[in-house]
């Protein structure tokens, strides 16, 4: 029998999302986000959800896009600083030593160092009641060379992401292939 637990936001695997964003006067900016994922196939979307209390919000207002980084587990610790620290307060790239890099499709920037990027235009924005979900168009995918299987694509095993457990605040490495997808279900 299970038991119930009230409505939390107790989902324990969630993504450990880099976004990235220019502020007002230019300057590059990293927050760390657990809430997004794809959200629509055609045309290709993304979706994360920010509080207005973020520096990052406004700027996604204004600039009407982001980037989102996939940090890798080696990138752990610049992450974990990243959703600590305010960019109202803190130079992120300077202290993670990450390098800026400007987006040549949209008005964002995202770090250099971090294996996979999205590249999204805001397509809309939805007040949800704390958060606002942002939703973007993804414009391109980045990602290194090294993190490509033999097939050209991106290959989990590589970009070794890590995940956030909203329920016991920690994180977790991404663990052994389970089967082919549409495809174990067969048999």
């Amino acid at each position: 029998m299970k038991k119930s637990l009230g409505g939390h936001t107790f989902l324990p695997t969630t993504p450990v999302l880099l976004v990235g964003t220019y502020d007002q006067d230019g300057k590059p900016n990293l927050m760390t986000a657990a809430w997004g994922g794809i959200c629509c196939s055609k045309p290709p979307c993304f979706a994360v959800s920010l509080r207005k209390a973020t520096y990052s919000y406004s700027a996604i207002v204004e600039r009407k896009a982001f980037t989102i980084g996939i940090p890798s587990e080696t990138q752990l610790k610049e992450a974990d600083y990243i959703g600590i620290a305010s960019g109202r307060k803190a130079d992120k790239f300077a202290e993670t030593h990450f390098t800026p890099v400007k987006s040549e499709l949209v008005d964002a920037p995202y770090a250099g160092q971090v294996p996979f990027v999205l590249e999204c235009k805001l397509l809309h924005s939805f007040e949800l009641g704390l958060h606002t979900l942002f939703v973007g168009e993804i414009m391109d995918v980045k990602a290194d060379a090294e993190v490509l299987a033999e097939d050209g694509l991106p290959d989990i095993a590589k970009i070794k992401p890590f995940i956030f457990d909203s329920v016991h605040q920690g994180y977790h490495g991404i663990g052994s292939f389970l089967g082919k997808a549409f495809s174990v279900g067969k048999k």
